[in-house]
């Protein structure tokens, strides 16, 4: 029995004469014609269960279930109807069927062409056999009738079910197609409990196991709680089935309709003179034309025409072929727009957007005088690393206006798809072109200026490392035959200036690192922030906050103050960050019309800033022993560090805290080995070495700290500590320290210098061989710092510690 047929047997042709009984009619009719319950003949049903009540027909085709019925045809016309416990059994014997069943009356008896016999059957009363008789010619059984318990009509429980029963009746009848809406109307008219659940039950389209429980259920509450969890069951499958129908529906209407509209807009697009189709082919050829392609290009986009001419535009490949061939179109093949040559002019808008860099200035006017002589070089790719807020992504936009070219920029912060890149085939859905293609297109020229943001944060995972994708743009001997999976073609690259900007060295594919030009971007001293300030931060942000400039004056004094006291950082955005904090609240005021200084003084500052951020003299103040200060590179610029170092009762143990890398812990370890074995020059007990632990501890512990630099800083904090002297104040120091008390030199000196003067220290100790690295700093910066340039560990404690 299907899904949809969960009144399917119910007699719709034949109504007129196959009476609806219900068991209290057949309780009367029973009386009338009595039933011998010791000797009944019993009819085996394969697939489905009688219910007392129920007309049904029967096909009896095995041979002793058609004399059975023909026995019983002859006399009193009733039979014992029983379902099987296997339905896979043919010939079932007494013990292959289930103990409970109904008394049935033969209605009619019709016989068929092919030799089967067909009976309509009525449920009578259930029964339940007491003993089998005999199985020859066809099985007979003695049987007991079964009474069924019926609750009472108080029983609000049992009403409400019926009511329930009635209820989900009518809605299956309304959402299946195959049942008569008359069905509904007979079911209503129905009175008897007892017949109503037994009819439910009959054509519910359940497993033939779960209708025998229902009719060996004695109590009549229970088999009707039992048919109306059936029914909901059946209720949401037939509503999951009717919206999936009307969802396919409504889909293919869809389609009809857009295929009707496109027919008539065809027919009204021809009616006025033209088809759109055509024309818009026409209007892709006449572009081409125009077009400064090479051969492979060129064959491409009449092969991918004629494609699109031969496709029906309403398939879905239509619009990937058309997509495709704007593509083409769109592209800048061979169009370059033309370099200005004016070096002076070029050297006045580097120096106008951006105050100092000078290195990076000198290397684009080299590659413009190149150019200029030359008239055809391939374009450096440059790689601009720095601590953020320098101005590295800036710099690309001034480079751009400069030599009066496009500019592009294409973030590669946390790209991990290769085919961000490379871009998708055109067999998957939704597939782009790469980023750099789409760039490209977007610049409209084939000679941009293209920044590639943030290179060193490129992941790479299960789709691929775009890193290594990156190889090829930018290798000068390779990006000139440029493939993306999507164009299917060689693109040239090599007239691009590519400038990637990267706040770290560590974290780029060694690899794509050595196809770049490195240049360093140090972070800006003081004086350099002190003249950003005033000659673009201040006037950007005034404008920023529509002030004038007689509403506000802010001198260079406030400035250095400001940056001081307020930020803690290599570039300027902080400070830019604060400059505007100053804007709004003045702009407040004059929005107001209250009183207030125009020319910012010290005093303002605690008033528009708030209290002093960072304090300056932390760095000054005499420490106690085993205190020392150091300098630091980060990927934010130079920083300062503090190691401290105790020492406790104990056994000599080394212990190291503050989130300290493998590098740094090693330091510490060297360190302590050449305190202890230099000892007796010290001035150290040696003893204290055998009965103290020393901890060493490097204060901000959330912060991972790790690198060779902090060696001499360990190793004066430890022979301080060991030593009972304090260490010189206003010192910091930075190098690496060998186990032969070598001081060796360490990177980063220009940031490191920096951060010295930040904190306002004025001698700074590191190795001989850092010297060059401070005369390339220039003099103004390094002002009131005093130097000490030294080889062995024995000069470092002699400054250090007196």
């Amino acid at each position: 029995m299907k899904e949809e047929d969960f009144f399917a047997d119910m007699p719709t042709d034949d109504i007129e004469f196959l009476p609806l009984i219900s068991v209290d009619d057949e309780e009367g009719d029973s009386n009338k014609r009595k039933i011998d319950t010791t000797s009944i003949n019993i009819l085996p049903l394969k697939n489905t269960v009688l219910f007392p009540g129920v007309v049904i027909p029967i096909t009896v085709g095995r041979k002793r279930s058609i004399k059975a019925v023909q026995s019983a045809y002859r006399g009193n016309r009733t039979i014992g109807v029983i379902s099987q416990k296997d339905i896979k059994i043919e010939d079932p014997k007494a013990k292959d069927l289930n103990s409970i069943g109904t008394v049935a009356r033969i209605i009619k008896q019709l016989k068929m062409p092919n030799g089967n016999t067909t009976v309509i059957i009525q449920g009578k009363k259930r029964f339940k056999i007491k003993e089998f008789i005999s199985e020859s010619p066809f099985i007979k059984a003695s049987i007991d009738m079964l009474d069924e318990t019926i609750p009472s009509d108080k029983d609000k429980e049992f009403v409400a079910t019926m009511a329930s029963i009635k209820e989900l009746a009518a809605k299956i009848i309304t959402l299946s197609p195959n049942i008569p809406s008359e069905a509904s109307v007979i079911l209503k008219n129905v009175e008897s409990a007892s017949f109503l659940v037994s009819f439910i039950a009959s054509n519910l389209n359940i497993e033939l196991k779960e209708k025998q429980s229902i009719i060996e259920t004695q109590d009549l509450k229970e088999r009707a709680q039992k048919v109306l969890q059936h029914m909901h069951n059946e209720l949401q499958m037939l509503e999951l089935k009717n919206k999936i129908q009307d969802k396919v529906q409504t889909d293919l209407e869809e389609q009809q309709k857009e295929y009707f509209l496109h027919q008539q807009l065809k027919t009204i697009q021809e009616e006025l003179g033209g088809d759109s189709v055509n024309q818009e082919i026409k209007n892709l050829e006449k572009k081409a034309k125009t077009k400064k392609w090479g051969k492979e290009a060129k064959e491409m986009f009449e092969r991918e025409l004629g494609k699109l001419q031969r496709i029906n535009p309403a398939a879905a490949e239509y619009s990937v072929v058309h997509n495709y061939l704007e593509l083409l179109l769109d592209l800048p093949w061979g169009e370059y727009t033309k370099d200005k040559f004016d070096l002076k002019n070029a050297q006045k808008v580097l120096d106008k957007d951006h105050f100092g860099l000078e290195k990076i200035k000198e290397r684009i006017l080299e590659y413009l005088a190149v150019l200029k002589l030359k008239g055809d070089m391939k374009s450096p790719i440059l790689c601009l690393v720095g601590p953020p807020g320098v101005g590295k992504t800036s710099l690309g936009k001034s480079i751009a206006n400069a030599l009066k070219r496009k500019y592009v920029r294409m973030a590669l912060g946390g790209l991990h798809d290769e085919a961000e890149i490379r871009g998708h085939r055109k067999t998957y859905i939704g597939a782009m072109p790469g980023r750099v293609v789409q760039s490209l297109k977007k610049a409209k020229s084939s000679n941009p200026v293209f920044i590639l943001d943030e290179i060193d944060k490129v992941g790479a995972d299960h789709r691929g490392d775009p890193s290594s994708a990156l190889l090829e743009v930018l290798d000068p001997e390779q990006n000139q035959a440029f493939y993306d999976n999507y164009l299917e073609l060689e693109y040239d690259l090599s007239k691009v200036m590519f400038i990637a900007t990267a706040n770290s060295l560590n974290s780029i594919q060694p690899a794509l690192r050595d196809r770049m030009e490195i240049i360093h971007v140090s972070g800006y001293s003081l004086e350099e922030k002190i003249e950003i300030a005033n000659k673009h931060l201040i006037s950007k942000q005034r404008t920023t906050h529509g002030l004038k400039a007689t509403d506000i004056k802010v001198n260079k004094t406030i400035i250095k103050k400001v940056i001081e006291d307020y930020t803690r950082e290599s570039g300027v955005r902080e400070l830019d960050r604060q400059i505007a904090s100053i804007m709004r609240s003045v702009a407040k005021r004059v929005a107001m019309e209250e009183k207030y200084n125009k020319t910012i003084q010290q005093d303002d500052l605690y008033t528009y800033l708030g209290p002093t951020k960072y304090e300056k003299d932390i760095f000054k103040k005499q420490n106690q022993p085993g205190i020392a200060v150091g300098l630091a590179w980060t990927a934010v610029g130079g920083d300062i560090l503090y190691i401290e170092s105790i020492l406790s009762e104990g056994k000599g143990k080394l212990t190291l805290t503050g989130s300290l890398g493998d590098v740094m812990k090693e330091s510490a370890a060297t360190a302590l080995s050449l305190v202890k074995a230099n000892a007796k020059k010290l001035d150290i007990n040696i003893e204290d070495f055998q009965k103290k632990d020393i901890h060493i501890h490097v204060p901000d512990g959330a912060t991972p700290k790790d690198g060779p630099s902090a060696g001499i800083t360990m190793l004066t904090a430890i022979a301080s500590v060991y030593s009972g002297k304090k260490v010189k104040p206003f010192l910091g120091m930075t190098g690496e320290i060998s186990l032969r008390g070598e001081v060796l030199p360490v990177g980063g000196i220009k940031e490191k210098i920096l951060a010295a003067k930040r904190a306002g220290l004025k001698e700074l100790i590191m190795c001989k061989a850092n010297e060059k690295d401070v005369l390339e700093v220039k003099e103004d910066y390094i002002k009131g710092l005093k130097f000490h340039y030294v080889k062995h560990m024995n000069e470092v404690l002699d400054i250090a510690l007196g």
